[in-house]
Parts: structure tokens; sequence; C-alpha cells
């Protein structure tokens, strides 16, 4: 056993139900009781044990993917403290307790899949980015590398519609791929910042924008504003039916927040 410790509470099973509710994910697949992804051109299992997570084969790289894959960058205490005073939010976490959102380990996969969701129901998302990460990615064992940014910046649109994409997300996804902006230096810049640089990219809204920062850079105050499953949560559980405005009464845990009333909406939990 190859133990990756993460920190307390944490839930494995409520932590990883993202990769069982919506379909088959070929990069991020649940397989056998146990998430796989390709780091490395390897395929790597992440499974639950007493402590942590059980990561085969372990080493600085694997072990760093599956820390975040798992939302181990979160801290839950001072959330949960927050929450306590607010006896809606108290009652949602209560039965999700030890829930870590997962967090995307790859900047251009973020986008790409924010991009696939545009729209449309998470199960079709889900089942488009399969398709394109069988079409593109590299194979490992069971599961598939997503598709580098090289590699996609190489396909025609037509490729891309194929595979479910509207043709104005291919040209999305594909002006993306082949954009001069530094993915992986949005890390070091504000909030605000990345909100600039990403809208400023054709297809890319404040929503998209919004979930880059919520799960890829895991920002505490992200709040992804016009999202359909956020707007019914924050009415079902409030019954405010605007969660832009919503967002002031959740600061300044707003990801956190976003991400338990969509898992309480889904489950359940504090209905």
């Amino acid at each position: 056993m190859a133990l990756v410790r993460l920190p307390d509470p944490y839930d494995f099973e409520l932590s990883t139900a993202r990769y069982r509710t919506w379909g088959r994910d070929l990069a991020n697949l649940w397989d056998d009781g146990a998430l796989w992804r390709a780091v490395g051109g390897r395929e790597v299992r992440i499974a639950a044990t007493p402590g942590g997570i059980d990561v085969e084969p372990l080493d600085e790289e694997t072990g760093a993917v599956a820390r975040k894959l798992l939302g181990a960058e979160f801290d839950l205490d001072p959330f949960y403290a927050f929450a306590a005073t607010d006896p809606v939010l108290a009652g949602v976490v209560d039965g999700l307790r030890g829930l870590r959102p997962p967090v995307a380990p790859d900047p251009f996969e973020s986008l790409i899949t924010s991009i696939t969701a545009q729209q449309v129901s998470l199960h079709a998302a889900f089942a488009i980015r399969s398709r394109l990460v069988e079409r593109f990615g590299e194979r490992a064992g069971r599961v598939w590398s997503f598709p580098t940014r090289e590699r996609l910046a190489l396909a025609a649109e037509s490729e891309l519609v194929q595979l479910g994409f509207s043709r104005r997300k291919a040209e999305y996804a594909l002006g993306l791929a082949r954009a001069e902006i530094d993915l992986d230096g949005l890390t070091l810049l504000s909030d605000d910042e990345v909100r600039s640089q990403l809208v400023a990219l054709r297809g890319i809204g404040e929503w998209t924008a919004e979930w880059f920062l919520a799960r890829h850079l895991a920002r505490p105050r992200a709040w992804p504003v016009g999202d359909v499953g956020l707007r019914k949560a924050v009415a079902h559980f409030y019954g405010d039916h605007d969660e832009r405005a919503a967002r002031s009464r959740f600061e300044p845990f707003e990801n956190l927040s976003a991400h338990y009333l969509l898992a309480g909406l889904y489950s359940g939990s504090g209905s």
C-alpha cells in the first residue's frame, strides 16, 4: 500500500461522487471501486484506505495529482465554523461532512471541460468530454490522458463537431488551444486578473472563468454566477432565485458554499 494522507475531515465516497454521478469520464475514470487517472503516461489507481488514500504507483508527481483531484488544498474547518452560523447551510453541511470538492489538475483540461458543459446537461457534457478524450488523448491502461493543448490545436473543427460539439463550441475549444495565453501562469494572478484574462478569450465568459477559479485554482471566493444548478440550489434551500445577489451571504467561503449547496441539492442533504 502507498499511503497518501489527507487532511481531516475527509470522506472518500462523498469527494469522488462527481466521478460516478454524471457518466463515465475517461480521463478521471471510476472503476472497480477506485479512481483512475493517467499521470505522465502511467495508469494511476487512487483508492480509499484508513488514514487517507492508496495511490499506486506513488511518487511526487502522482501524489500531487491525487491530492489535487481529491480537494486536499481546501481548508474545511474554518468553513464549517462559518457554516455553523447559518442554520440552513449548517443543515446542508451536516449531511456532507468530509466532502472535499474535486479540483482539475490541469488548467487547459479545466477550461475545455467547462466549454463542453456550456448550456447542456452534465450527462451530455460528460459524454462529449469522454469522446474527446478517447479521440485525442493517449491511453494508459484502462484510462486516457486528457488531450494536450498542442494536440488539440492541430484538430479540425469538423472533428470536434463529429464528437458532439456544437460548431461554436468547437471554435471556442480550438481557439483556446491556439491562444497565446499562459494558462499555467494564471495561478500567480489575483482573482480579478484571472477573470480579466480569461473573459478576453472568445467563448470564455463569466461562468467559465468562475468555474476555473473554483475547480482549478480552488480560490475561496469563486462563485459560478449564472450556473443553473447553483441557482436551483439557492432557490431550494433559501427561497432566493437570484444566486448572484445571494453570493454576499457566503463571503468569504463562496466556493465551498457553492459546492456544498450543489451537492446538497443532488443528494438531498439538508432538505
